[in-house]
């Protein structure tokens, strides 16, 4: 029988038994449905019950007989019962197409090619994801095909799924029952190493070794590279659990942080942290896998989804690159690695997005170059598909990249650029940043001149109306900014009580939205500060604070703190500066551990090895 006549066929047969009371319920409508229209040939079927639908309309329209009408009404309304649970019967065959065509893929690929076929067929940025059901069906194909064509890898993958499911089941569980235990005081990925935060207490939830040894690693706060590569043994089907648990728990985090708009430390800043944090921990497992090897290749495909997912995000931090609320030293380098996945992506929307976020990066480690490459290529792809806020944006990053390179003319010439593009779109946020980076070009243009005391005053004027216009919109990292700009425009036209008095500012600003280098920079400025009044002590502690944290990031401007409490503790002696910082380490170790205070003679001593 032709496919048009075996639909009609069914829809009459459905209509008629509606009629004569012999169909009682929607869930019959459903499983006849089910049943009797085949997996992909979904398009035939709607396009016959759409002419039977507008026909018997029709019908009712022009019927003038009332028994007629009203038996043709009771037609009209089967009939949109069976659009109804057709509606839910296409969604379910879809997914059992979907389910279909990822398990015939995986098992027809090339042995090399499986994993990457695996990644692209579960990417929650497709547009028809497996939910967790449909991933245990995935399993289930695969496994029936193990038998049929005999390829043990598709026994590792179904092993994989049902065990990353069955470990995240449990993980769920206590998804964030962590942050409330010993009396934390703060959300985030912080913690004594290895004794609290989120890792410790997932690493004795999941079932696999594998995925427990890495979640040991991160409670320690070490490196994810070096755990890569020292592993010796471990399956496919161990490599596939890890993946799911991962991918689970940073979208389930995501999803939580986002219902928390109204907590100040929790929210967007949580979420943005949480995208950033994966992001890292694979970039750094695909590093010390290689990108040559399968899995390292497979990591840096999963970089890339987090990254693609996360700049489609309304929060998506085109004013912050180094978002974090999470420290250790698995940190270290890692956002440089974070461009590699990207030379495989021609130029689209979110690649200009994430473009955006690696050149802040770039510049916080000081590789200034390869920041005004990103944030170039970040302009012209937002400029041709028409992202005015990602383009405004790029032109203030490197505003700002320009004064770290000393470019002060280019550093002015974009700031300019930005602000005339903000005002024009209405862009206030865009806006506020670039009258701080205007502002912060002049006075950083005026000092090399060694300007006449107006200039600064109308170069103060602009980070003034930025500060204010941030406020207004209660943006803390525009906020943070600005603070941060004027207590420089206070420092060096030799204002230190002004300076320290933003400086301090900018500091907490920076603190609840996140920005580590922001946050190393304003310790470090306020040091300079209070070292100019000859307040040592306060000097001791802000530069050690700044010296660590930039440390931490991997960020060379960590040398500048450094130089500073070397000159210190050639000026106080050895005693009387290692004094001044024992004061400090009950506030210290507040904010960087027992390790971290321990550090800081390490890193002083490594500068004055190397300067």
């Amino acid at each position: 029988m032709p496919l048009r006549d075996k639909y009609l066929a069914l829809i009459d047969e459905i209509v008629q038994a509606t009629l004569k009371g012999k169909i009682s319920s929607q869930g019959q409508v459903y499983q006849m449905l089910l049943k009797g229209v085949t997996v992909g040939t979904g398009e035939v079927f709607e396009l016959v019950l759409s002419e039977n639908l507008n026909f018997t309309q029709q019908q009712v329209d022009a019927q003038t007989d009332e028994f007629k009408k009203a038996k043709a009404t009771r037609s009209l309304r089967a009939l949109k019962t069976i659009q109804t649970q057709w509606q839910q019967v296409e969604q379910q065959n879809k997914a059992t197409e979907s389910i279909l065509s990822a398990a015939r893929e995986i098992t027809t690929a090339p042995d090399n090619e499986r994993l990457t076929i695996f990644l692209r067929v579960t990417d929650p940025n497709s547009k028809h994801p497996l939910n967790q059901k449909q991933l245990q069906q995935l399993a289930k194909s695969l496994q029936r095909n193990v038998e049929t064509f005999n390829l043990k890898s598709l026994e590792e993958f179904s092993q994989g799924i049902d065990r990353g499911i069955a470990s995240w089941e449990k993980v769920q569980q206590h998804l964030i029952s962590w942050m409330y235990e010993q009396n934390r005081s703060s959300i985030g990925f912080g913690g004594v190493p290895g004794e609290s935060g989120p890792w410790a207490t997932w690493a004795k939830q999941v079932n696999g070794e594998f995925a427990a040894e890495l979640f040991r690693i991160l409670a320690k706060q070490e490196s994810p590279v070096e755990f890569a590569r020292s592993q010796r043994v471990f399956s496919l089907s161990d490599w596939v659990e890890l993946t799911l648990v991962l991918q689970y728990l940073q979208r389930g985090l995501v999803n939580w942080f986002d219902q928390q708009a109204y907590n100040v430390k929790a929210g967007s800043n949580l979420s943005i942290s949480t995208f950033l944090t994966f992001a890292v921990i694979w970039s750094q497992l695909g590093n010390g896998f290689g990108a040559d090897t399968s899995y390292g290749s497979a990591a840096w495909q999963i970089v890339l989804q987090i990254l693609r997912t996360f700049s489609q995000r309304p929060y998506f931090p085109l004013y912050g690159g180094i978002v974090a609320s999470f420290s250790g030293d698995y940190l270290k380098d890692a956002l440089s690695y974070l461009d590699e996945p990207l030379r495989r992506v021609e130029g689209t929307q979110e690649k200009a997005r994430i473009l955006t976020i690696l050149g802040y990066s770039q510049r916080a480690l000081g590789r200034y170059e390869t920041s005004v490459n990103f944030h170039q290529e970040a302009l012209e792809i937002a400029r041709n598909f028409g992202d005015s806020a990602c383009e405004i944006a790029n032109l203030n990053h490197l505003s700002r990249t320009y004064v770290d390179q000393k470019n002060y003319s280019e550093a002015i010439n974009n700031s300019q650029r930005a602000l005339i593009l903000s005002r024009q779109t209405g862009d206030k946020i865009s806006e506020a940043n670039a009258l701080a980076n205007l502002g912060y070009s002049e006075v950083m243009q005026a000092t090399l001149l060694e300007a006449e005391p107006e200039t600064y005053e109308m170069a103060i004027n602009y980070l003034q109306q930025g500060l204010s216009l941030s406020e207004k919109l209660g943006d803390l990292q525009s906020k943070a900014l600005c603070l941060s700009s004027l207590g420089i425009a206070y420092l060096v036209t030799e204002k230190p009580g002004d300076a320290i008095k933003h400086l301090e500012e900018g500091f907490k600003t920076a603190q609840t939205s996140g920005d580590l280098y922001l946050q190393g920079l304003n310790l470090t400025n306020l040091a300079e500060a209070n070292y100019s009044l000859a307040s040592f002590e306060r000097a001791v502690y802000t530069a050690s604070l700044g010296m660590y944290i930039l440390n931490q990031i991997a960020s060379q401007e960590w040398h500048k703190p450094a130089k500073l409490l070397s000159t210190l503790q050639n000026q106080l002696g050895d005693e009387g500066f290692k004094q001044l910082l024992a004061n400090n380490r009950p506030k210290m170790i507040t904010f960087i551990g027992v390790d971290g205070y321990d550090y800081i003679p390490q890193l002083i001593e490594e500068y004055r090895s190397n300067s």
